[in-house]
């Protein structure tokens, strides 16, 4: 029987939906929490140990969470997921696509260099220059949301809509990360869109209870079909300029019907889209996933 590492510090519901689609395809698993492994450089033994895979590697990895903390231990949680793959283990999502996605700098330019359409985005590390944009923004009757980087559940987020809101303009660790609000109407709402292997499967509308969205923050889950072409189009380029396994594509549309890309999720939670979708969620990720997974000997790295 193949073994899986499930890579998280909290299982929860999504690990107990993973478990459960994995022994129904007759596999194994283990939680393992990123802060418990280690590079083992020396001759003789294997490079990477996981806990409770002191024997042999994994012969997949599911990545479900990435823990925060200093510049040197997200890197080193990183080094774990590339050493991996380098070591033909199957990583999904895999370290690259964790990096280009968890930086909401990276993802922002990643999807206007390759023209998806994504709200004006500003990413700078001088207050006053920040304030300076964010008063031409406002002056133009736009408003602003700015976000910490590194984050999620729409934690952090700040809406500015007049100049007396600069006054407590937020920054993430000495960077401003603003981007123009987009205004859907009277009702917040936007859309999840969830992809996997380059075709969006589930969609759902998210109402928020205010102008967050995020069902975190007590949006309201509505189920969409996946007829809208142009919606379900717009995320599955998005997957693919930033080259994902899956992933769950945040998009708003505008009141003149013009959507754009607000962020790309890597490790994406499917609660709230699984409550308003017929298809299984866990059930098509663990098929996608196991269709990468071979099993046979590790050790050796594979150059690509």
């Amino acid at each position: 029987m193949g073994r899986i590492a499930i890579i998280t510090d909290d299982p929860g519901w999504h690990g107990a939906r993973l478990r459960e689609a994995l022994a129904a395809k007759g596999y194994g698993y283990s939680y393992v929490s990123l802060t418990a492994c280690r590079l083992n450089l020396e001759s003789g033994g294997l490079p990477v140990l996981l806990p409770s895979f002191e024997d042999g590697l994994p012969d997949g990895v599911f990545v479900r969470g990435v823990p925060g903390g200093s510049l040197d231990q997200v890197v080193f949680y990183l080094d774990v997921l590339h050493a991996l793959k380098l070591l033909g283990i199957p990583v999904y999502n895999d370290g690259r696509a964790v990096e280009r996605t968890v930086d909401k700098a990276m993802t922002s330019f990643m999807l206007q260099c390759a023209g998806i359409p994504t709200p004006p985005t500003w990413v700078l590390g001088s207050r006053d220059e920040a304030l300076d944009l964010a008063e031409r923004e406002l002056r133009a009757g736009h408003q602003l949301v700015s976000k910490p980087l590194f984050g999620s559940q729409g934690q952090g987020l700040q809406r500015y809509e007049k100049p007396e809101d600069l006054a407590g303009l937020s920054d993430s660790s000495g960077v401003f990360y603003l981007q123009r609000f987009v205004s859907c109407g009277e009702q917040p709402h936007d859309f999840r869109v969830f992809v996997i292997r380059g075709k969006a499967v589930a969609a759902m509308r998210r109402c928020g209870v205010s102008w967050l969205n995020n069902v975190a923050q007590g949006a309201r889950c509505e189920p969409v079909r996946l007829d809208d072409l142009l919606l379900c189009r717009l995320a599955e380029d998005a997957v693919k300029v930033l080259d994902m396994g899956y992933a769950g594509v945040d998009i708003i549309r505008d009141h003149h019907g013009r959507y754009s890309v607000l962020e790309v999720n890597s490790i994406p939670a499917w609660k709230g889209l699984q409550s308003v979708s017929k298809v299984s969620i866990a059930d098509l990720l663990v098929d996608d996933f196991l269709s990468l997974c071979h099993p046979e000997p590790h050790g050796e790295i594979r150059v690509r």
